[in-house]
């Protein structure tokens, strides 16, 4: 997440030697953004490109002379190479500056799980660095190498964790006569749950409930006082955000009084639905395009489930988020993943295209 100090020191360092005109470190508490000057700066614009550092707690399982030196470590969802292709778009547009305004390179920790993007906008880096439109990018499993793939509007979804406590009555298990056994009142809860979605949502919305962990018990012959069941919810709309909540909970605490049992419901609110804004949608398929040619970018691909803190950034400024072909690959968070460095040229020129052509030389 956020110990990513080695590799942010590495980074800087590198932004520093291609001749940005700003590194400024400890944005977010260990981002880093340099600010690269165009030949011309009459228009006053900057716009930020973004890329994540931080590694997974995955064990790499395959051997590779690449592979992570420190066990428990893993670069499983490709952070290294989105980091690599945004360096050498740095690099690029530092020799060249073949544009007019300013160009934001954003290196952000903690995008696993730390709101690493909510920290560095709460570090106030849109305002610091007047930063009006802002760009994402991830490498996407499945997709081939030299493909784009994007859409306008929702298209990853937030990210929410539910937490379940079902209390009942303890009893030594050849006497259940004599408890409340709160293991058969959770299962009839993660059944009961599965009708949210079929049920209770638009067949026309998006929304996920997946029960993730149900822990309970220590002993074989005793019945336990409590268990706990936890998951998350995900989704494309608030809408259907705030259905699955109030679903959950009033299953969730109608089963139990169902059972003369109390059900304890918290949430965590997860990160929002990464939402893409038209106009800079469209400038991102038409950037891709001359990258990789018109046939080769998809211009509304499907939403994803999946989360991104990169959502931090599109609440706060207009941008898009675009996927980049991965290959035939392990798919993301996987143990035997490894990102394709057949793609870094893409995603390279991509953000340099972009800079280019949304802040043209004078």
């Amino acid at each position: 997440m956020y110990d990513v100090h080695e590799t942010a020191a590495n980074v800087a360092s590198k932004l520093e030697a291609f001749g940005c005109d700003e590194v400024v470190t400890g944005i977010g508490r260990t981002g880093v953004v340099g600010i690269i000057h165009g030949k011309t700066k009459a228009s006053g614009y900057c716009i930020g490109l973004r890329a994540d550092m931080d590694a997974l707690p995955i064990m790499e399982a395959v051997d590779r002379p690449y592979k992570s030196k420190t066990p428990g470590k893993m670069h499983a969802c490709g952070h290294d190479g989105h980091t690599a292709m945004l360096l050498g778009a740095a690099k690029y547009l530092s020799e060249t500056r073949n544009f007019d305004g300013s160009v934001a390179v954003i290196f952000q920790p903690a995008e696993e799980g730390g709101a690493g993007g909510k920290a560095m906008v709460e570090d106030g880096m849109m305002d610091r660095f007047n930063i009006r439109e802002v760009y994402g990018m991830h490498n996407l499993p499945g997709l081939n190498v030299g493909e784009f793939a994007i859409k306008p509007g929702p298209i990853m979804a937030a990210t929410d964790e539910f937490y379940i406590k079902v209390t009942g009555k303890g009893a030594h298990a050849a006497m259940p006569h004599l408890g409340n056994d709160p293991i058969v009142i959770g299962a009839q809860i993660v059944t009961a749950l599965q009708s949210i979605v079929s049920r209770s949502a638009s067949p026309f919305e998006s929304l996920v409930v997946t029960v993730t962990k149900f822990n309970a018990g220590t002993a074989m012959n005793v019945i336990p006082e409590t268990i706990e069941i936890a998951g998350t919810i995900r989704s494309l709309s608030e809408d259907a955000r705030q259905l699955g909540m109030k679903r959950l909970r009033e299953i969730s605490e109608g089963v139990s009084i169902a059972n003369n049992a109390k059900a304890e419901v918290s949430f965590h609110e997860g990160y929002p639905v990464t939402s893409n804004h038209e106009s800079e949608t469209q400038k991102a398929v038409e950037i891709a395009s001359l990258v990789a040619g018109n046939d080769k970018v998809e211009a509304n691909t499907e939403a994803t489930m999946g989360g991104e803190d990169f959502s931090y950034m599109l609440l706060e400024r207009p941008g898009a988020f675009i996927f980049v072909g991965n290959g035939d690959t392990a798919g993301l968070h996987h143990p035997e993943y490894d990102f394709n460095d057949e793609a870094i040229p893409y995603g390279t020129s991509y953000w340099a295209k972009l800079a280019e052509t949304i802040m043209p030389a004078a």
